[in-house]
């Protein structure tokens, strides 16, 4: 296996224990930051375990939860690791489950490498370029031989669903935005029955990269570090990820790490 891949593998899987001992905890040490997201001690540990693997690569690295350096210094890097440690912090206060580690390599703009892990269920998918594929597999906590993680049987297998007359949309059931129920009125106006898939974090570009979901309009801000990883694993799939205006793939590493608006599909 790549051994950045593998890296990041065991990073995430390490974080994800971290981040079960809190959620096993009676007090999460939640506070608000600045732009009043959610902040617990989950995603502070989070960040400790990952840095302590990614910095024995040289790579610089971007994470939510780091004090990140001015464009004017990050403009001529050709790779950095963009690093969500907690994505889903909301859900994760909300004990669901539907919370997530990301972590992926940019290369000039692109994320070549993905690694999503769901600390609860144990689920996680990873992708990178030299593979050309993505995997799921569901990890055994107590289990730390990672290479075995790449196998054939772990290759994630889409769902064919050129026939069906039921598009499946990612989105909320409950806080649908303007854009967003447009888009769905569209849809219906070409005859097709549109069903709502809803899920937390990136576990959204999961849903489609498994064919479980069609398409996944997102109309509303994401920064890239919520992003990377899933575009990794869709486009190891085949799928694209791309500005809601312009139809470009989204890039990595810009000025402003705030991402456009996106369709995945």
């Amino acid at each position: 296996m790549n051994q950045k891949l593998l890296l990041a593998i065991q990073a995430s899987i390490k974080a994800g224990h971290a981040i079960m001992q809190i959620y096993d905890s009676v007090d999460f040490g939640t506070e608000l930051k600045q732009d009043n997201s959610p902040l617990t001690l989950a995603d502070l540990e989070s960040n400790k375990v990952i840095m302590s693997y990614l910095e024995k690569t040289n790579i610089p690295i971007i994470s939510e939860e780091n004090k990140n350096l001015d464009y004017d210094q990050r403009k001529n890097w050709d790779f950095c690791w963009m690093v969500d440690p907690l994505d889903g912090t909301k859900e994760f206060i909300k004990r669901n489950g539907e919370f997530t580690v990301n972590i992926a390599l940019i290369n000039k703009g692109v994320p070549v490498l993905g690694v999503i892990y769901v600390p609860v269920s144990g689920e996680l998918f990873y992708a990178n370029e030299e593979l050309n594929e993505a995997y799921k597999v569901v990890v055994n906590h107590e289990t730390e031989s990672y290479e075995k993680l790449l196998g054939p049987n772990n290759q994630i297998r889409q769902k064919n669903r050129e026939n069906s007359t039921i598009i499946k949309v990612v989105g909320s059931r409950s806080h649908m935005n303007t854009e967003t129920e447009l888009f769905i009125k569209r849809i219906k106006e070409k005859g097709k029955d549109v069903e709502i898939v809803s899920k937390g974090s990136s576990l959204k570009f999961c849903l489609v990269a498994e064919g479980k979901a069609d398409i996944y309009p997102r109309v509303a801000p994401t920064m890239e570090w919520d992003t990377a990883a899933g575009h990794a694993i869709c486009s190891a799939m085949g799928l694209k990820v791309t500005n809601w205006e312009t139809g470009e793939d989204l890039v990595y590493n810009k000025e402003n790490l705030l991402n456009p608006f996106f369709l995945v599909k």
